[in-house]
């Protein structure tokens, strides 16, 4: 039986790849689009191991409709999905 290649290692691995190698051989040109390959590569690559990446479309409705106006809970958890969706996006604005 084959073994299941685990994808973040993949990407990380490809994106290693693309940066070390294929990079600098790269004409100037192309270069930017390189890097923006490399950057939305780690994104995927950070979004795949993220826990509770799914949005919550229970949760927005309820805001929405005021039901949870009165919850003390809601500020933190709010607070602790922004950390999870920038530790993917956007890990340094940590």
């Amino acid at each position: 039986m084959l073994e299941k290649p685990d994808p973040k290692n993949l990407l990380e691995t490809a994106r290693a790849l693309l940066l070390e190698r294929l990079l600098p051989a790269l004409p100037e040109s192309a270069r930017l689009e390189a890097r923006m390959v490399a950057s939305a590569m780690a994104i995927a690559a950070r979004g795949i191991g993220a826990a509770n990446s799914a949005p919550e479309p229970e949760l927005a409705a309820a805001i929405r409709a005021g039901a949870l106006d009165d919850d003390p809970g809601l500020l933190p958890r709010l607070r602790e999905r922004a950390r999870e969706r920038l530790a993917v996006s956007n890990p340094r604005a940590l």
